[in-house]
């Protein structure tokens, strides 16, 4: 047989294949560059799988098939870990045999937060295992595979989550990992995290593709045989996505996203994949000396509480899933010599920016054109959603005119090119945040308050315009005769 015929008779299965390890990408010959992310240096071989009989019928292992009727579901039911901020987000709490993945850039809080919920579990909050009850010290199985277990006493020391339960492990051995399951028996794994974490009979490097899914199978088996919720700690890449390949998202049950800004101490958590609960909550932590503090009520972060009232601010209410949020817009805007005025923005989307004031100097007749404009968000937070856009659009008139809006006014709209208020989703939950925190008067799209939607004390200022929202919230003073 000619050494042609010998290559062409190869088994197609043992052909090697080539994974991108940011984005899973999968090509049959090797490239220095990724097909679909364009990343260099990405593309690696993947483990050859071996050629062998098809899979054959065998007995159930499980138990046979029932009728949906006769399934009990208190085992699959939501324990509550003792944080109500994670809770939230969860759904309810920790499900047994449920795998959740938590991603976020280094520095964010992700392994102090999992401390945190390890210690509670471990002092006898959460749900209940196979070595003991709710509301009794059970067995928690912490894996560390980036730090010591030195520094992770001393990290639980600081944020207060000792618990004799709690038990640390330096391992980035898979096997390791199995076997302290099985000698433990822990009521949670909590593994930090799952790129270090590598398998002896698996070729790679630690974080690889073939690793990753290797490890990830590993610890989803064991979670979903010994019926015990799983923790695992992601990287994530400088995209802001998770490590690895896409295959470890699917994997999981649930995909958490932990952000935060490193120069603001507020921290949200969310879930982007969640097969137990809904992917529209948001949970709230401030991240201190003593751990990440939850924040059922964060909207006093973003409001100042300056006792004159100056121009150029406005407070809006924005949707962060379905949690609604008051913010505090502040702008600046002074006479410039430039040719190309500054537009310098903080919090708040520059392009965003840009449309608004061109807005408000062609439909509203402030001028714009010859003026330096500086916007910024009160502690941090970022205005992304077009609802904000009428109280930028007040808060820098009121800057250019250098006059206060009227006392305890909210704004809530979108701004279109034709310098129309258009609706926002969530109207409602917006205004009852808004009269829960004090104010008393809200420049709302005309014909989008239903009757009994708006809450008692809460003065509804409905425009259909730029220009007419300018003079409702310049008060009956300075409105023209």
């Amino acid at each position: 047989m000619s050494t042609t015929t010998a290559r062409s008779a190869r088994p197609r299965s043992l052909r090697p294949g080539y994974t991108c390890t940011d984005c899973g990408w999968t090509a049959s010959k090797w490239a220095g560059r990724c097909g679909e992310c364009q990343a260099w240096g990405t593309v690696v071989e993947d483990s050859p799988a071996g050629a062998g009989p098809r899979t054959a019928a065998t007995p159930p292992t499980r138990g046979p098939a029932r009728p949906i009727t006769d399934i009990d579901v208190e085992p699959a039911r939501a324990r509550a870990t003792g944080i109500g901020e994670l809770d939230r987000v969860l759904g309810g709490g920790l499900v047994p045999g449920a795998v959740i993945l938590l991603a976020g850039e280094p520095g964010v809080g992700k392994s102090t937060l999992l401390l945190d919920v390890a210690s509670r579990v471990a002092t006898g909050h959460g749900p209940a295992g196979s070595n003991g009850p709710a509301g009794c010290p059970r067995t928690v199985l912490y894996v560390t595979g980036e730090e010591s277990t030195g520094q992770v006493r001393l990290r639980a020391e600081r944020i207060g989550a000792l618990a004799p339960g709690l038990l640390l492990a330096a391992e980035t051995d898979l096997g390791a990992v199995l076997g302290h399951l099985e000698s433990h028996d822990p009521v949670l794994l909590v593994v930090d995290s799952v790129q270090t974490i590598a398998s002896s009979l698996v070729d790679g490097a630690p974080g690889g593709v073939s690793q990753v899914r290797e490890v990830a199978a590993a610890l989803i088996a064991a979670a979903k045989a010994r019926d015990i919720p799983a923790l695992l700690v992601g990287h994530v890449t400088k995209d802001g996505n998770v490590a690895g390949p896409r295959t470890l998202e699917h994997l999981v049950d649930v995909v958490c996203q932990f952000e935060g800004d490193r120069h603001s101490r507020l921290r949200m958590l969310r879930a982007t994949k969640n097969r137990y609960g809904p992917t529209d909550e948001v949970g709230c932590f401030d991240l201190t000396e003593r751990g990440c503090l939850e924040l059922p009520d964060p909207s006093g972060l973003f409001l100042s509480h300056t006792v004159r009232h100056v121009a150029g601010t406005c407070v809006t209410v924005t949707l962060e899933g379905r949690r609604p949020l008051a913010t505090e817009v502040q702008a600046l805007v002074v006479p410039t010599l430039l040719s190309n005025p500054r537009r310098v923005t903080s919090g708040v989307d520059s392009s965003r920016l840009a449309m608004v004031l061109a807005v408000l100097q062609r439909r509203a007749g402030v001028p714009m054109a010859d003026r330096d404009v500086y916007v910024s968000t009160v502690g941090g937070a970022r205005l992304v959603e077009p609802a904000a856009d009428l109280g930028i659009a007040l808060a820098a008139a009121s800057a250019s005119e250098d006059v206060p809006l009227v006392d305890q006014l909210v704004a809530i709209g979108e701004v279109g090119l034709a310098g129309e208020i258009r609706p926002v989703v969530g109207l409602g939950r917006r205004l009852n945040e808004a009269r829960r925190l004090g104010f008393t008067k809200a420049v709302v799209p005309a014909g989008t308050v239903e009757t009994g939607e708006a809450p008692d004390g809460l003065e509804l200022l409905e425009a259909t315009d730029v220009g007419q929202a300018l003079r409702l919230a310049r008060g009956p003073r300075l409105r023209p005769a």
